[in-house]
Formats: C-alpha cells, structure tokens, sequence
C-alpha cells in the first residue's frame, strides 16, 4: 500500500515573523511569544460530531501517521508531522470539530525552527511561495457594526439572577455562562490576518489561534503534553483592569481576596484534577492560585501539573485523550457537569459551536497543546461577519451587573483587533 501522504521537515532560519506564514483566507495558527506554528493549506482534514469525537479524531490522526512516510528531524514537540483542530464545546453542537493537516507548517519552538511540508505520493512539496495567494498584503478590516445575540446586555443581569436562584435552589453549584455580539461588513471582507496580527502583538502572553474561521487569544491552557508530563493552566475568577499600576495593583488584591472569585477558582480546579487524577502518577496542585496579568483583565491561575501514567503496553495517553478527559471543565461549564450543561443550553439561546471547545495541535508522537477557544470570533463563511463571545463563573454570590461588565472586559481583545474598540 503506498503511502498516503509524505511529510517532509527541513531545519530553516525565518528572517520574519510566523504570522507571514499564515497565508490566504483561512489560515492556520497557534502562537505565544513570537513561538509556535503558522500554517498554510491543507494536506488532510477530518470532521467529527457527538459524543466520542476526541477519540474518532485521534484514531484518524493515528491512521495518517501509520500511513504516510515521514522525513526529516524531530527534535522537539510538534515538529514534523502536525495536525491543528478545534472541537465542538458541546456534545449535542450542529458544528463539526475537526482536525487539519496542513500542507506546510513554518515554526519556530523551542529554540528551532523549521518548515514541515506535506504532500500526497509524486506530487511536489509546496513552498510557502506556491501558497501565497498572488502575494497579495492583508486588506484592511472593512467599517464594521455590532448588533446584539439572543440575549442583549441589557438583558443579561437578568439572565445572571435566572442562574444564581437555580444556585440557591441547590440544581448547581456552579454555571457559565456566555453571550455573544455580531459585527457585520458594510463593504468588504473581514481579512483574518489583521485580526491575528493585532491579537499577537498586544496579547503576546495568550495563545494566538486560527482555525477553520475560529480566531482569537487564549490565555487558558487545556492540556498540554510533552513525553510524559502533562500541565493544564486554570483561569477562574476574573477582575478587569482599570489602566494605572496604582489601582491594578489594587484590584489584584482583591481579586486574591474574592470569596466569590476563590469559590469559583476553587471549583474549576477540583474539576481538573479530578479528571487528571486517574491518567497520573502524581499531581502537583498549588496551595492557592496567583493572580494572571493581561492587558484588558485579571484572573485568579494555577498552573496543574502531572507525571503520566503508563498503560499496561508501557504507551502514554495521547494529548486528545487528556482533552477528552477534561471537557468540559467547571472553567467552561459549572458543576455539577450534566446539571451545568442543561443551564447553558436553557438560558444562553445559541449553540456555542466551537467556542469554549478545545483548540490546539497533536504531533506523530500524540504529544501537543490545547487551549480552550476564549476570547475569540467565529468569522462567517463568506467573511463579511464575525461572532464574538465572552462569558463568566456564575456562583452563589454572583452580583448580575459585575458579571455584565467581566464579559464587556472578555470582549474587548476582539473588539480592538476588529476596530471597534
């Protein structure tokens, strides 16, 4: 049987940032700190929905891999073959997950750099020259308009006392929920590579993503596993910054000393060690989370980490195993997990589809990084309209008008990438 696809991995110096690699309308992303992976075209792409789609999606990347002949080095994770995806929040979504195989990857990690290209059986290998759409420079963002989504702001303390009484009423002890804002072209078509320019350059702590018109800066960290040990970074408890060092220092503090906010941290955690724990050896959880800095908010963090347990065959669990086990997080949903889903579906009016889903990569050896799609924009398929969403950790002593203005302050890195801000 021949091969099915060919990849090919040459160790390269980029004279210019990754993002130059993105090329076309629809590209490829995962980025932090100038480090990670642009990518062009597409070698493969498998789309899954339901109950068992992390696992589907893992037996078809394994498939590829045992199928196709690889040259080159892999010195370090992700390089070589690579598969960037994004998956459906909910079971139930109309949406497909999906994974992609790019038909060429240029990355620079961990102190290499190197171009992967891929190819069927015969064909050439693509330069990033053959993908580059006539060289053509991004467009600027067309004038864009906002209208509301199901559920306007004005409506949404409302929204926030609807789930903060089933709280009281003992169905759950935690929910999130999200609402989303349209912004609509009066004219021209809304050119992702702006909008993952600007998000890479103010939000460099975050994780840059572009996948299949899914866009945004993630600052929560799923799963990442590199041989053997796995990291998952919480983000739960949320203050917004007010723009001097004097007052965000102040607000820090408080957000330290939130009993809502440390409620909310406390239960996010437990969710993700409690799924971790029968995947591990050992868990190293910290005592108390620290206080996350970004431009536009602050959030409560613990970094969870995690020596992977070995299977009877001696085979560690790959990175889509681990994410299957941990979404959906009580960071994402609430618990009690079937409970909070239930809500979410009640009360927010709109399938999430992809948003707060996982979104990362998997390399030939299973090992990868997946965040989950926060702070981002779904673009419309003929690109002349985007949805944005920001959510936030309802809990018992949930106040309706600060939950308001914490998804005012999520949205913002959308809303100034597209120029509404």
């Amino acid at each position: 049987m021949p091969p099915l696809l060919t990849f090919r991995t040459q160790l390269v110096r980029h004279p210019t940032g990754l993002l130059a690699a993105a090329a076309g309308p629809e590209p490829l992303v995962w980025l932090r700190r100038g480090q990670g992976f642009a990518a062009s075209g597409q070698a493969a792409r498998y789309e899954t929905a339901g109950p068992g789609r992390f696992r589907r999606a893992q037996d078809w990347w394994d498939g590829i891999i045992a199928r196709s002949q690889i040259e080159g080095p892999s010195l370090v994770p992700g390089m070589g073959p690579l598969a960037l995806g994004s998956f459906s929040f909910s079971d139930t979504s109309s949406e497909p997950s999906l994974l992609i195989v790019p038909r060429l990857v240029v990355a620079r990690f961990r102190g290499h750099e190197w171009v992967t290209s891929a190819a069927p059986p015969g064909q050439a290998h693509p330069t990033l020259e053959s993908l580059l759409p006539d060289a053509d420079p991004p467009a600027p963002l067309p004038h864009l308009t906002q209208r509301p989504g199901p559920v306007p702001a004005d409506d949404w303390p409302g929204v926030v006392r609807q789930a903060v009484q089933l709280i009281a009423a003992g169905s759950i002890d935690k929910v999130v929920l999200a609402r989303s804002v349209v912004a609509e072209s009066t004219g021209g078509l809304i050119d992702p590579r702006i909008i993952l320019a600007r998000l890479a350059e103010r939000y460099r702590d975050t994780w840059t993503f572009a996948v299949d018109g899914l866009i945004g800066a993630t600052p929560e960290l799923l799963a990442r596993s590199v041989r053997g040990l796995v990291t998952s970074r919480v983000l739960a408890g949320t203050i917004r910054r007010e723009g001097s060092d004097q007052a965000d220092l102040a607000h820090a503090g408080a957000l330290a000393r939130s009993s809502k906010d440390l409620e909310e941290h406390e239960i996010a955690v437990a969710s993700v060690v409690s799924a971790l724990e029968p995947l591990t050896e050992e868990l190293s959880v910290p005592d108390g989370p620290s206080v996350l800095h970004l431009p536009n908010v602050m959030h409560l963090a613990t970094e969870v980490v995690g020596d992977l347990r070995r299977s009877e065959s001696g085979a560690l669990p790959g990175v889509l195993s681990l994410v299957e086990a941990l979404h959906p997080s009580a960071a994402v949903c609430g618990t009690p997990r079937p409970a909070a889903l239930g809500v979410i579906e009640r009360l927010e009016g709109l399938d999430r589809g992809r948003y707060a889903g996982p979104v990362g990569w998997v390399d030939q050896n299973g090992d990868g990084e997946w965040g989950l799609a926060l702070r981002c924009a779904q673009l419309s398929s003929d690109r002349r309209a985007a949805r944005l969403w920001a959510g936030g950790g309802i809990v018992a002593a949930s106040d309706p008008s600060a939950e308001l203005a914490e998804t005012e302050a999520k949205l913002l890195p959308m809303r100034q990438a597209l120029g509404l801000a």
